[in-house]
């Protein structure tokens, strides 16, 4: 029975990226000299899933990489080696090294070599600078020539009696790969007992029939040994005793009259080809092959299809509303055999039931697809580390509602964007240690990223104690590059947004960090193509805060719907202030600029949306016939002149620019319960059109 591997590779991948996750965070929360032998064992239990299973799999390129990041981290759990801030870099540097491994086999592509020699090469300078006290035993001995050898260990090696039950191979495991990783903590002896093998007409190639003797030389943990035996100590018999003395090595040599066969390689087992061993029953030969390696699979052509974890507790629930839906079908369909008159009230409970119970199944559903922003959080604590260490500066990462759960759509999108936020706070928020000194704040600066729910948004806050906007400086600047006419009047809100023009930065000079005048503008437009928007408030000289405003979820939208003509719009509910009934007097008309209504203090723009859409039915055409709907667009207000209010409810989201293509003022489209399709407004777009 053969299995193919290959399906198992997508859980594999995704198990090793959060391993790599798991050390690169263990790493960077380190504390230098000090060894947590408890933060250091999460690390290497991560470095070894990832080898163990890579081992499996037959990637051996980051096995054998993986297994020197091993030597490392074993020392310092040991308490042989310190930890050192330029230990803990090239353990950063492997573990990027790792990630671009396993994402080359992931897409098939070659892994760069190249970049795995250097940072291979920078892990035994490592070990290099510090060696630890290791057996020394050479590299061909065998056991006729253990005599020789001299060790400080009290613990010289262990003896391994490995006898597998007859059903091992059946579950997928094999002792070859078991006997690799034995080799990788030290010299390795296999001594194959064949005392078991039925005669050739009685075998069943299914069935594992072998035992082991493996004499396994070095200072070893017996931790480790038990890791790889961790996968089948319900499928064998297994004992392991440790060797003291050079004696007992010698001892386990095996006599001429026992029927074994003996190797120090325990991927060629036996060595060559057409060997024949000893004849264990009805003198029968067994004529065994060296293992030879798998063939390279053909390139899968369906693409890896991404997943997310759910809690066991949301998949219950969804599962209880499944059940309590087919209960009302059940009920539907029972007034539905024999309609009567008398039944009407029987089918409106039932109707109600549905929709309730639709309603709440909807709910669950797109509770599965939220995740924790810590998906998104997790990866900035690096990224701090390492600009702050290449910019000089001292800076602290605080992470507030790291649990704070967001679609999972959301989560994939939001990641750049906030990466260029962080890098600015870094780069030109945050001051240089002296300069912070003498402005009497403390060495250290503090970058917070905080997420946190308010009404139907989420909402994610980058904060930086640092030096601030100065509204002035930029005005100047951008005046300077010509994004700005020198005699605008702009409120102080309107000068820190310069900074979201294109072609806008304050930076000097030219970096790899910053100063090219890209990113702030697409971090914008990638915000508002998610249905968010972005704000900035800052303090000269104290710091400043940018929050973004973004949708829970993608997927489904309340809304307000709204009648112009024999048209039906959706207006985002999130974004509705009011609606009201105004009079000729309360209107102010601007010659060329267009109408405006005062709404207590404030003096809004109208937008009469039969004139936008082109709209020739529209039943109201003066003001006073209709309503206005004020609504709020990224900080801008104004009136939307409608005929009517509908009604408000859930709609679901349906891109319009795939399905038809982008047309300003309209964000995407729904499809209604009569089956018509209504246009979902895109508050911003809106407004501005009105303007053009």
């Amino acid at each position: 029975m053969s299995i193919d591997m290959a399906q198992f590779h997508q859980v594999f991948f995704e198990e090793s990226f959060e391993g790599l996750d798991i050390m690169e965070s263990g790493l960077l929360n380190l504390d230098m000299g000090d060894v947590d032998s408890e933060a250091i064992n999460t690390i290497f239990r991560a470095a070894h899933s990832i080898k163990g299973g890579s081992g499996t799999f037959g990637f051996s390129a980051v096995s054998d990489y993986t297994h020197v990041m091993e030597t490392l981290l074993d020392e310092m759990r040991d308490g042989r080696r310190q930890v050192t801030q330029s230990a803990v870099d090239v353990l950063l540097g492997s573990v990027d090294c790792l990630r671009e491994m396993l994402s080359a086999i992931q897409d098939e592509n070659d892994i760069d070599e190249v970049s795995v020699a250097e940072h291979k090469k920078a892990l035994e300078l490592e070990l290099s600078a510090s060696p630890a006290v290791v057996v020394d035993i050479p590299e061909h001995a065998v056991i006729n020539e253990v005599t020789a050898i001299s060790t400080d260990s009290s613990e010289i090696g262990w003896k391994i009696s490995f006898c597998p039950h007859t059903d091992l191979l059946k579950t997928g495991n094999d002792p070859v790969r078991m006997f690799r990783e034995l080799s990788e903590l030290g010299d390795l002896d296999v001594i194959v007992d064949l005392q078991g093998v039925p005669s050739l007409f009685d075998l069943d190639p299914e069935e594992c029939h072998l035992s082991w003797t493996l004499i396994l030389k070095g200072n070893i943990a017996r931790e480790e040994i038990d890791d790889i035996f961790d996968w089948v100590e319900d499928e064998c018999d297994l004992s392991i005793q440790a060797l003291n003395s050079v004696e007992e090595l010698v001892n386990i040599a095996p006599t001429e009259s026992s029927n074994i066969a003996t190797s120090t390689n325990p991927t060629a087992i036996p060595l060559t080809e057409n060997q024949e061993s000893t004849a264990p029953k009805n003198d029968s030969p067994i004529i065994v092959k060296p293992i030879k390696a798998e063939e390279k699979k053909a390139k899968s052509t369906s693409a890896a299809s991404s997943s997310i974890r759910v809690d066991t507790g949301k998949i219950d629930t969804l599962i209880n509303m499944v059940g309590e839906l087919v209960i009302t079908q059940s009920m539907l369909s029972l007034v539905g055999e024999d309609f009567t008159s008398e039944k009407i009230d029987q089918l409106k409970n039932g109707l109600v039931q549905l929709e309730r119970h639709t309603r709440e199944l909807q709910a669950s559903v797109m509770n599965i697809r939220m995740l924790p922003i810590s998906f998104v959080f997790s990866r900035f604590p690096r990224l701090v580390h390492d600009l702050s260490t290449k910019l000089d500066k001292k800076i602290e990462l605080k992470l507030v509602g790291e649990h704070t759960e967001v679609d999972k759509t959301v989560v994939e999108l939001i990641s750049d964007p906030l990466v260029h936020l962080v890098r600015n706070s870094l780069d030109h928020g945050i001051e240089m240690p002296a300069d912070r000194m003498a402005a009497g704040k403390p060495e250290m600066g503090t970058i917070t990223l905080e997420a946190y729910h308010r009404g139907g948004n989420i909402v994610i806050e980058v904060k930086d104690d640092g030096k601030g906007l100065n509204k002035d400086f930029l005005r100047h600047k951008a005046i300077e590059k010509g994004l700005l006419d020198p005699d605008a009047v702009l409120t102080d809100k309107q000068c820190f947004e310069l900074i979201f023009m294109a072609g806008f930065s304050t930076a000097e000079k030219v970096t790899d960090v910053s100063g090219r005048g890209v990113g702030m503008d697409v971090v914008r437009r990638n915000i508002q193509s998610l249905g968010g928007n972005i704000e900035i408030t800052s303090n000269l000289g104290f710091g400043s805060t940018i929050s973004i405003n973004l949708p829970l979820t993608l997927a489904i939208l309340d809304g307000q719907s709204i009648a112009v003509g024999d048209e039906t719009f959706i207006v985002p509910l999130g974004s509705i202030i009011e609606s009201i009934k105004i009079s000729d007097k309360m209107v102010n008309r601007v010659a060329g600029k267009g109408e405006t209504f005062r709404l207590r203090d404030e003096y809004l723009p109208i937008v009469r949306m039969h004139h936008v859409f082109n709209v020739k039915s529209a039943k109201a055409t003066k003001l006073n016939e209709g309503l206005l709907v004020v609504v709020d667009g990224q900080g801008v207000r104004c009136g939307l002149f409608v005929d009517d209010l509908l009604g408000q409810q859930q709609v679901v989201i349906k891109s319009l620019e795939a399905n038809y293509r982008r047309v300003e003022g309209v964000s995407s489209a729904t499809i209604l319960g009569d089956g018509s399709v209504a246009l979902i407004l895109d508050i911003p777009g809106l407004v501005r059109l009105s303007n053009q």
